[in-house]
Protein backbone atom coordinates (compact mmCIF):
# COMPACT_ATOMS: atom_id res chain seq x y z
CA UNK A 1 0.00 0.00 0.00
CA UNK A 2 2.66 2.42 0.95
CA UNK A 3 4.85 1.76 -2.48
CA UNK A 4 1.37 2.83 -4.09
CA UNK A 5 0.99 6.15 -2.25
CA UNK A 6 4.50 6.62 -3.06
CA UNK A 7 4.42 6.19 -6.89
CA UNK A 8 0.87 8.16 -6.69
CA UNK A 9 2.63 10.98 -5.09
CA UNK A 10 5.20 11.13 -7.03
CA UNK A 11 3.19 10.86 -10.07
CA UNK A 12 0.97 13.62 -8.86
CA UNK A 13 4.23 15.97 -8.14
CA UNK A 14 4.98 14.86 -11.75
CA UNK A 15 1.46 16.19 -13.11
CA UNK A 16 2.10 19.30 -11.02
CA UNK A 17 5.66 19.83 -12.41
CA UNK A 18 4.64 19.67 -15.98
CA UNK A 19 1.31 21.88 -16.28
CA UNK A 20 2.60 24.78 -13.63
CA UNK A 21 6.18 25.30 -14.19
CA UNK A 22 8.25 26.58 -16.77
CA UNK A 23 11.25 24.16 -16.41
CA UNK A 24 12.30 22.18 -19.05
CA UNK A 25 12.04 18.32 -19.67
CA UNK A 26 15.18 17.21 -18.62
CA UNK A 27 14.58 19.58 -15.20
CA UNK A 28 11.38 18.02 -14.58
CA UNK A 29 12.31 14.16 -15.27
CA UNK A 30 15.74 14.84 -12.49
CA UNK A 31 13.24 16.71 -9.87
CA UNK A 32 10.74 13.64 -10.35
CA UNK A 33 13.63 10.84 -9.63
CA UNK A 34 15.08 12.76 -6.49
CA UNK A 35 11.53 12.80 -4.87
CA UNK A 36 10.93 8.74 -6.28
CA UNK A 37 14.39 8.01 -4.73
CA UNK A 38 13.85 9.81 -1.48
CA UNK A 39 10.41 8.46 -0.97
CA UNK A 40 11.74 4.48 -2.03
CA UNK A 41 14.65 5.39 0.45
CA UNK A 42 12.37 6.12 3.16
CA UNK A 43 9.96 3.48 2.57
CA UNK A 44 12.69 0.99 2.19
CA UNK A 45 13.87 2.65 5.53
CA UNK A 46 10.87 1.81 7.30
CA UNK A 47 10.60 -1.27 6.06
CA UNK A 48 14.17 -2.73 7.03
CA UNK A 49 13.49 -1.17 10.98
CA UNK A 50 9.92 -2.73 11.06
CA UNK A 51 11.85 -6.31 9.93
CA UNK A 52 15.04 -4.97 13.00
CA UNK A 53 12.30 -4.66 15.63
CA UNK A 54 10.24 -7.60 14.66
CA UNK A 55 13.65 -10.01 15.47
CA UNK A 56 14.42 -7.78 18.61
CA UNK A 57 10.48 -8.61 19.78
CA UNK A 58 11.18 -12.13 19.20
CA UNK A 59 14.54 -12.33 20.94
CA UNK A 60 12.45 -10.33 23.70
CA UNK A 61 9.63 -13.19 23.59
CA UNK A 62 11.91 -16.54 23.33
CA UNK A 63 14.03 -14.97 26.72
CA UNK A 64 10.82 -14.39 28.29
CA UNK A 65 10.27 -18.10 27.29
CA UNK A 66 13.08 -19.21 29.39
CA UNK A 67 14.68 -20.11 26.33
CA UNK A 68 18.85 -19.30 25.24
CA UNK A 69 18.82 -16.96 23.48
CA UNK A 70 22.49 -16.97 21.49
CA UNK A 71 23.81 -13.15 21.26
CA UNK A 72 27.28 -13.06 19.63
CA UNK A 73 29.49 -14.71 21.98
CA UNK A 74 26.96 -14.93 25.13
CA UNK A 75 24.73 -17.57 25.60
CA UNK A 76 21.42 -15.56 27.48
CA UNK A 77 19.19 -16.85 29.84
CA UNK A 78 17.86 -15.73 33.22
CA UNK A 79 19.96 -17.57 35.19
CA UNK A 80 22.90 -15.47 33.85
CA UNK A 81 21.68 -12.45 32.19
CA UNK A 82 18.26 -9.50 33.40
CA UNK A 83 16.60 -7.61 30.74
CA UNK A 84 15.95 -3.57 30.31
CA UNK A 85 13.11 -3.49 28.33
CA UNK A 86 13.23 -0.27 28.08
CA UNK A 87 16.74 0.01 26.33
CA UNK A 88 16.16 -3.73 25.13
CA UNK A 89 19.60 -4.84 26.86
CA UNK A 90 20.50 -7.60 28.22
CA UNK A 91 22.85 -7.17 31.40
CA UNK A 92 24.65 -9.49 33.39
CA UNK A 93 23.44 -10.66 37.18
CA UNK A 94 26.09 -9.90 39.91
CA UNK A 95 25.89 -14.10 40.55
CA UNK A 96 27.20 -14.79 37.14
CA UNK A 97 30.38 -14.88 35.39
CA UNK A 98 28.79 -12.06 32.83
CA UNK A 99 27.97 -9.80 36.22
CA UNK A 100 27.85 -6.30 34.42
CA UNK A 101 28.17 -7.06 30.84
CA UNK A 102 25.58 -5.74 28.56
CA UNK A 103 24.46 -6.59 25.18
CA UNK A 104 21.64 -5.25 23.27
CA UNK A 105 18.62 -7.52 21.83
CA UNK A 106 19.26 -6.59 18.42
CA UNK A 107 22.69 -8.49 18.52
CA UNK A 108 20.91 -11.72 19.10
CA UNK A 109 19.64 -14.44 16.85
Amino acid sequence: MAYILGLVIVTLFFGVMHFFTELDVKQKIISTLLVLSFIMGALFYNTLQNKNAAQVRDVMLRYNQGQNVQCGNYDVSKSTFSLSEGTQTFIGRKESSHAGEMVSASDCE
